[in-house]
């Protein structure tokens, strides 16, 4: 048996476009002799849809595409047969009124062959709200050479039942065990599972597991591409019976692969080529920017580049998904504007050939000064100057956004957001946050790499400069500083990064008490300061910009504290 494992990249909401997606799949494997093609989770809707699900005309809609679609494929050739993930609406008015399921199509029709069982309701997903849970695992009886094959279905968090492997299981019957009585030839599992740097091993270990289980090969199609602050990588594969690695898809990129069955029990297994440590990241950001852009209707983005290493960073990925002709930088030194860093800037957007532009705000400080002195608050002084700088600046870039419809690109990283190191209509401006669930610690070690020679795959990917540095060792080794005031640091203000950020990961992704990380080591007061700073710092984080997740835990829809709290 021949199959086609479609990667795709859906549009939310787009039923015609992502159909028309799939029937392009079709046409393109139409003379190979492929018996059935396998598509992600939800692939004719894209996930996560969210609120759209309470559209009542959607299920109408999808329906009459679903009808297209099939008479479509029949006529194109009536050889193979397609997985397709739907919403599937509940025949009565209890809530949730929907299914997550998947329907077959083949001869000019469809019919419902899956329903997903277990539904992730914690971090970003919310699938309770809208789904009801099957009662029971799916099994296709598929036709194929005279022979009836038995194939089991599962969707998504079906598979993820091995609490051994992950931290936590959602409560429920176990899917894998209920199939284990069914002596399956195949088990398929689709799709829509975020990235998350090394979740792509821990997904082979647990289909491994399944595979073991069940004794037949499990194979795994993920949806790819950005959706709003998810980013799908894809890395899509195929297991044997053992839970031995027999085929893998691209990761970060749209595709399809075809293989047989019957050389999951013929080949020796194979290594992952999934890509390692910081060029991973990198990947997954420029994928972030690259559809968020897209499926917002942006064709350009503009950074205000400062010669600091965070909008380096974010003008460097901007430029690998969109190319350097869409990207622009902004300049706008004060008065506390080091020359070192005018020159780091321009001589950054001269290397990655953006069109840069300088705007000193100097006059616009003073005008605000003018006007504030005959207030009963004066001339502004201390951290009200210079939040009046960053919000200066921050008006400027928003100006020139919509007076260009650039999407404009917020710098900020994840330390400076957890601690309110920020400032609100300033500098956490934008359409968009690019590296916003990167430590600062990891920021200077992303750009250590992208300025090694471990960088030279993704920079022939992305048509980047190839044999110097592009960031800078001016940029990566100065001394983190906003430079709003004479000789500022962020020292001055917070503890050294390699002490603060390692506080934070305990706090934000591991969630110990600040006992817990005083008892391992940490300085007591430093502890308690950091803890106040990220809980007096949510109301800064509501009025945020999406952020692109990339850790187990991000801010934005998977991070919901109260503000007024104690």
């Amino acid at each position: 048996m021949k199959l086609a494992l479609a990667q795709l990249n859906p549009i939310i909401g787009d039923l015609e476009g992502n159909a028309e997606n799939i029937f392009e799949v079709c046409k393109e494997i139409k003379d190979k002799e492929v018996d059935l093609v396998i598509t992600p989770e939800l692939s004719l809707i894209g996930y996560p849809p969210k609120d759209l699900l309470f559209n009542p005309l959607l299920y109408k809609d999808e329906k009459d595409v679903l009808n297209k679609l099939s008479e479509r494929i029949s006529k194109l050739s009536q050889n193979f047969s397609i997985l397709i993930g739907i919403a599937e609406p509940t025949p009565d008015i209890e809530v949730p009124k929907l299914y997550n399921s998947v329907v077959i199509l083949e001869k000019g029709t469809w019919r419902i062959v899956a329903r997903k069982q277990l539904l992730p309701t914690y971090d970003v997903f919310d699938e309770k709200r809208y789904f009801r849970s099957a009662e029971k695992s799916s099994v296709l009886n598929f036709n194929y050479q005279e022979k009836l094959w038995k194939i089991g279905i599962t969707i998504c968090e079906d598979l993820w039942v091995e609490q051994n492997l992950q931290k936590e299981k959602i409560l429920g019957e176990d899917p894998i065990r209920s199939l284990e009585k069914e002596k399956l030839d195949l088990l398929i599992n689709l799709s829509a599972s975020p990235f998350i740097e090394s979740k792509n091993l821990l997904r082979q270990r647990i289909a491994a597991k399944a595979a073991i289980r069940l004794s037949c090969p499990v194979v795994y199609v993920n949806q790819v591409g950005g959706n709003d602050e998810l980013i799908f990588d894809g890395s899509s594969f195929a297991l044997n019976k053992k839970g031995k690695l027999q085929y893998e898809l691209p990761a970060f990129k749209e595709s399809v692969g075809l293989f047989d069955i019957s050389s999951l029990t013929q080949q020796p297994s194979i290594s992952s080529k999934y890509p390692v440590s910081q060029e991973v990241l990198f990947r997954a950001l420029v994928l972030g920017v690259k559809d968020y852009a897209r499926k917002c209707n942006f064709n350009s983005a503009i950074v205000g580049l400062s010669g600091g290493i965070d909008s380096a960073l974010v003008a460097l990925i901007a430029v690998a998904a969109l190319g350097n002709s869409k990207v622009h930088a902004i300049l706008m030194p004060s008065p506390w504007s080091s020359l070192g860093s005018i020159k780091d800037a321009t001589t950054l957007a001269n290397r990655l050939g953006i069109n840069h532009q300088k705007i000193p705000i100097s006059n616009v400080m003073n005008s605000f000064n003018d006007v504030l002195s005959n207030t009963t608050c004066g001339i502004p002084t201390d951290i009200t100057a210079e939040n009046l700088q960053s919000r200066i600046r921050g008006t400027i870039l928003m100006a020139l956004a919509n007076q260009k419809n650039h999407l404009l690109l917020s710098t900020g990283n994840k330390s400076e957001l957890a601690v309110g190191y920020c400032t609100l209509y300033g500098d956490m401006n934008g359409g968009l946050s690019v590296i916003g669930d990167l430590y600062k610690t990891s920021v200077f070690d992303l750009c250590n790499w992208i300025d090694s020679e471990s960088s030279s795959s993704c920079r022939n990917d992305f048509f980047l400069p190839k044999t110097r540095e592009i960031i800078g060792s001016e940029i990566r080794n100065k001394p983190p500083s906003a430079e709003l005031s004479p000789e500022q640091l962020d020292s001055d203000s917070l503890p050294d990064y390699s002490i603060l950020d390692p506080i934070l990961k305990g706090l934000i992704e591991q969630h110990l008490p600040t006992k817990v990380l005083i008892e391992k080591g940490f300085d007591e007061k430093i502890v308690h300061k950091v803890a106040n700073l990220l809980k007096n710092a949510e109301f800064k984080r509501y009025q945020a910009p999406p952020l692109l997740k990339i850790s187990n835990q991000a801010f934005g829809s998977g991070w919901k504290k109260p503000i007024a709290s104690r």
